[in-house]
């Protein structure tokens, strides 16, 4: 059953609860998978604080995210929540480490630094940015961008300031 379990593994990192309910799935009695992640866990082959820091990370780099779509892909994962409120606040301290790229500079002067999600969100609208340059009606490029980030799990205050400025440049 470990090495089953090892198999799992290969591909990718995976959560404990990800290993237990295939290895549940796979007819092995529940006690054996216990002792089985258990041994893993010892190992340090399973992690739940390090996959939860892996997934968000692999997030922003290729499939940004926002904050409320991490936490429900944790969750999915079976990642503990005050797990999951530490790697997230992590992102955050992370993109506040480096703002000097994602600065708003507004008409009156004043300066707005912008989060995680702000960045991700904007990632993500640059990616999809010639799709909705074909979009001729401002309006209707607007909304368009508003349902990608909305669909992608951004909170509508987040989407409508990276909108506004993706749009004005």
């Amino acid at each position: 059953m470990l090495e089953a379990a090892l198999r799992f593994l290969e591909a990718r990192q995976r959560s404990a609860d990800e290993v237990r309910r295939r290895l549940l799935l796979q007819g092995y009695r529940l006690t054996m998978v216990d002792g089985a992640i258990a041994r893993l866990l010892e190992l340090g082959m399973l992690d739940d604080a390090t996959f939860a820091k892996a997934w968000v990370e692999s997030r922003d780099r290729a499939r940004p995210r926002g904050e409320r779509a991490l936490r429900q892909e944790l969750r999915a994962k079976g990642i503990e929540r005050s797990i999951i409120d530490q790697v997230i606040s992590e992102r955050e301290l992370d993109a506040e480490d480096g703002l000097d790229p994602d600065r708003d500079e507004h008409s009156d002067g004043a300066v707005t630094l912008a989060g995680a999600d702000d960045a991700a969100a904007r990632r993500l609208l640059g990616r999809h940015a010639r799709a909705l340059e074909r979009v001729a009606d401002v309006r209707a490029r607007r909304q368009r961008a508003y349902a990608l980030l909305a669909r992608n799990g951004f909170d509508s205050e987040t989407a409508t300031s990276a909108i506004a400025a993706v749009l004005a440049e």
